[in-house]
């Protein structure tokens, strides 16, 4: 008597394919109620295609101020590197007036959502180019940034550690893409031991004189919505980033999408938004925008669970 198993007929790809999905490994940490996903299974595909096709095809690229870091702690919000210039150390009371009033009038019109990108880019060099004339004007010294930082209340994201370290360990490079000041970033970096070789930073630099005074800010002006023009004409000079086309995106604004867009003949990248302000208004383009959002969640729990997952 002959028996007939009806698998053993099923064409290769598919036997291939029910394998995948036999095997992969459970993500729990997707199923927490701050994340929001649109398309479930389009996430979960695109983290095993990452995986299948190993650690050395991937690059992870991160905003920093409110996605590295904290938005808020114990209900008081965290210092962005912009912030944590605010000190007597570094800039007087008028010029924290004059910062903090411009911070009163452009934020509302970075996060509202009735706004188009367009219509902010604008607004956002006028409001970044102000708070730049401000800061020269206090005449900083680079010598007092690291005591600056020190007193802050800077404070990356829970589990920031496990997530510096594991991309150094695995050698997966860091691109971290800031509209901050990034002497002020690598600083924040620097003094919770995370500034690992795999990190690299494109920001807005500090122009120091001989004498260590602040007398510009170098290169283009990097602000939230055109991420697009400084991924373009940066990252593609990093040799490290090339060969990986395969891009774990972490941002906070809708502006960091583009953060991407200088990875050349890129094959899966996976976007993961922080929203962490006014999120009843901003929901759903986040939803429609990132893969997989994290509302209100302090700590890179499900980011390291992905990189996890990926990685192994």
């Amino acid at each position: 008597m002959v028996y007939h198993i009806p698998w053993i007929y099923t064409p290769v790809r598919s036997v291939l394919a029910i394998w995948h999905q036999l095997t992969k490994t459970e993500i729990p940490e997707l199923a927490k109620c701050s994340v929001l996903m649109r398309d479930r299974s389009r996430v979960e595909d695109t983290i095993y295609a990452m995986q299948r096709a190993g650690v050395g095809s991937l690059q992870v690229i991160s905003d920093f101020d409110m996605t590295l870091t904290r938005f808020a702690h114990n209900g008081k919000r965290v210092p962005t590197t912009h912030n944590i210039l605010d000190n007597r150390l570094l800039i007087d009371e008028d010029c924290t007036k004059k910062i903090r009033g411009l911070l009163n009038t452009y934020y509302p019109i970075e996060i509202d959502a009735g706004r188009t990108a367009e219509d902010k880019l604008p607004l956002m060099v006028e409001w970044w180019t102000k708070v730049h004339e401000l800061l020269i004007q206090q005449r900083i010294r680079k010598e007092m940034l690291a005591q600056a930082v020190k007193e802050s209340s800077a404070m990356l994201r829970d589990g920031y550690k496990v997530f510096f370290d594991h991309l150094t360990e695995q050698q997966v490079p860091l691109l971290i893409f800031s509209a901050g000041v990034g002497d002020v970033l690598e600083e924040v970096i620097r003094q919770n031991n995370v500034f690992h070789p795999n990190v690299h930073i494109i920001s807005n630099y500090m122009d120091f004189d001989q004498t260590g005074v602040l007398r510009a800010f170098k290169g283009q002006l990097i602000h939230t919505f055109n991420k697009r023009e400084g991924a373009l004409s940066h990252a593609s000079g990093l040799r490290v980033l090339q060969g990986r086309p395969n891009v774990l995106l972490l941002g906070d604004s809708l502006g960091d999408l583009t953060m991407a867009d200088g990875v050349s003949e890129h094959q899966n990248i996976l976007t993961i938004g922080f929203l962490n302000d006014q999120v009843d208004e901003r929901k759903e383009s986040y939803v429609n925008s990132f893969d997989v959002v994290l509302v209100k969640d302090e700590t890179m729990e499900v980011p390291n669970a992905i990189l996890k997952c990926i990685t192994s």
